[in-house]
């Protein structure tokens, strides 16, 4: 039997792809973006000149726009999300479209907060495991959209800074030429809000909070023992001293999950920022390959958000647990 010789035609769409890329990078040569820890001012002056009365100016960065965009729209597929589903319940009870995959997503989260937390917790851990989870992947793949951190405010440059070429209306495009005064720089109107350290350092509390909420909730009092552990201190002093010195070493170490978490998203998302940007210099026109990189980057939000829900239900369903006397007791 003869085998039909297939034809690589995905190879050629590539080969044109990187051949067009080559072609309007030198038409259309793209300009390095200012990397900046910071986000970037949309308006110079301050909303406010005290804000809360004791916080100091408040600005308008280009992070709030994306914290918008990013509640509206989540807001959006949870109704749409609801619709399908209901929908479905009043026909043939089969979820389509985004109630289906929403249904799947949502099963797969629920059956791994089962599987670590137990049947008992797993109702109680489940909507902070899957809230901070797609909230935090939602935000890290809305960033990778085309054109979401190169469209923006143009400001004046302190220092080093781009030419510019008025395109009417308004619109300016900035030149890849640099000049050391009257130079502009962009600020875009979107960025990605995981690269903000008030983001991750927020979400870093909140899941700080959700931890030992769980704690109270499933030990009472109690959970606060295992670092404040004076039982033993007179029956037994060097055990009951060596025990307070373990519990303290149990503050420290539970303060330090904010920390944790704060800057392991932020660096990585952030490292994820720069090495777009040094490999797109590094390429030249060559464009193709750069959008390999973002694939990359993709993957990395993936994964930093999957980190995040579940180190918050793993240190949850541990906060569930008894611990020293508790459990001898319960033996």
């Amino acid at each position: 039997m003869e085998t039909q010789k297939r034809t690589p035609w995905r190879r050629w769409i590539v080969l044109v792809l990187m051949i067009a890329g080559f072609i309007l990078g030198g038409i259309y040569v793209p300009v390095q973006p200012e990397i900046t820890v910071a986000a970037e001012k949309l308006i110079e002056e301050p909303l406010t000149e005290n804000f809360l009365g004791f916080a100091g100016p408040f600005y308008l960065v280009n992070t709030l726009p994306t914290l918008a965009v990013t509640i509206v729209l989540l807001l959006v597929i949870g109704f749409a999300a609801n619709r399908s589903l209901k929908k479905s319940q009043q026909t043939d009870l089969v979820p389509t479209g985004i109630g289906n995959v929403m249904e799947a997503i949502l099963e797969m989260l629920y059956n791994m907060t089962e599987g670590s937390a137990g049947t008992k917790w797993a109702k109680a851990i489940f909507p902070w495991f899957a809230t901070i989870m797609i909230y935090v992947l939602f935000a890290n793949l809305l960033k990778l959209i085309p054109g979401f951190e190169s469209i923006g405010v143009i400001h004046h440059a302190h220092g080093e800074g781009h030419a510019i070429a008025e395109l009417g209306g308004g619109w300016a495009n900035i030149l890849p030429e640099k000049v050391e005064e009257g130079g502009y720089i962009l600020a875009p109107f979107f960025r990605g809000i995981s690269v903000d350290l008030n983001f991750t350092l927020s979400l870093a509390l909140i899941s700080f909070f959700s931890i030992q909420v769980m704690g109270v909730r499933a030990q009472g009092l109690g959970y606060f023992s295992k670092f404040f552990n004076t039982k033993r201190m007179f029956k037994v002093p060097f055990f009951g001293a060596m025990d307070f010195l373990v519990g303290l070493l149990e503050i420290i170490s539970e303060f330090a999950k904010i920390l944790s978490f704060t800057f392991r998203l932020f660096g990585n998302m952030f490292a994820g920022v720069v090495l777009v940007a040094v490999v797109a210099s590094l390429l030249g026109k060559i464009s193709i390959l750069p959008s390999m990189i973002m694939m990359f980057e993709l993957f990395v939000g993936v994964i930093q958000a999957f980190v995040f829900g579940m180190l918050t239900m793993v240190f949850m369903a541990m906060a569930t647990q008894g611990h020293g006397d508790e459990e001898h007791a319960e033996h």
